[in-house]
């Protein structure tokens, strides 16, 4: 799993590539990415997960966690471009109750300027 940052327009976007899986962590987490961002005084966060091929239960807690940690410091965290395979994943564990989720990166940045 790799993962980049980039500032647009007062969002951090985080780009995630590979797979969200406890076998694949190279590095950062991506719950301590999000950390991070959220040290640095970041509270709108966007998970663009266009490049996540596969995800584990480990990938799911990660997302929850960083929901949870996002939440708590008053902030909003918003995922774009997941896959059929993560639809899927997030349908049955029942986060896309719990996530806005938005099928390309522009449609969720403007959501974040919505009242």
């Amino acid at each position: 799993m790799q993962i980049t940052t980039q500032d647009r327009s007062g969002v951090a976007v985080l780009y995630v590539s590979g797979e969200l899986s406890r076998l694949h962590v190279t590095g950062q987490t991506l719950h301590q990415a999000v950390k991070s961002q959220l040290e640095q005084g970041k509270r709108n966060i966007l998970l663009n997960l266009g490049e996540v091929d596969f995800i584990d239960s480990f990938g799911v807690g990660e997302i929850l966690a960083s929901f949870t940690s996002t939440q708590n410091l008053g902030g909003k965290i918003k995922l774009a471009r997941i896959s059929r395979k993560l639809d899927f994943v997030f349908m049955v564990t029942g986060l896309k109750r719990v996530l806005d989720v938005f099928d390309n990166e522009t449609s969720a940045l403007q959501s974040f300027t919505r009242r």
